[in-house]
């Protein structure tokens, strides 16, 4: 029988919004804490290039994307609302952009 498994990625800044590096340690600990969480997650190391608009304001990022497959679960919906909230001030962003989708493991 297969699980039903769900994959969330996150992209994270490699930059604040005023433009300060985004120290190694901060996307380490929120690796860890998946780790920690769900038992495993992956990061690529490429570097994604964003462009976005908020309140008339143009920004610019340069992100990495993170990623977790866990038990497709509203409980795993709720730990990742609230996740997002911890890394927007963690993170110091207006938004964290974390997506979803359902997947099948062989």
């Amino acid at each position: 029988m297969r699980n039903k498994l769900r994959r969330f990625e996150i992209l994270l800044p490699l930059q604040f919004n005023d433009g300060r590096e985004v120290p190694g340690a901060l996307i380490a600990d929120t690796i860890s804490e998946l780790e920690t969480e769900f038992g495993a997650g992956s990061s690529e190391t490429q570097v994604l290039q964003g462009i976005w608009r908020h309140e008339g304001e143009l920004y610019r990022d340069n992100l990495m994307r993170v990623s977790v497959d866990v038990e497709d679960s509203p409980a795993s919906f709720e730990f990742f609302a609230a996740f997002k909230q911890r890394l927007q001030q963690r993170f110091e962003q207006l938004e964290i952009w974390i997506t979803t989708h359902p997947i099948e493991a062989v």
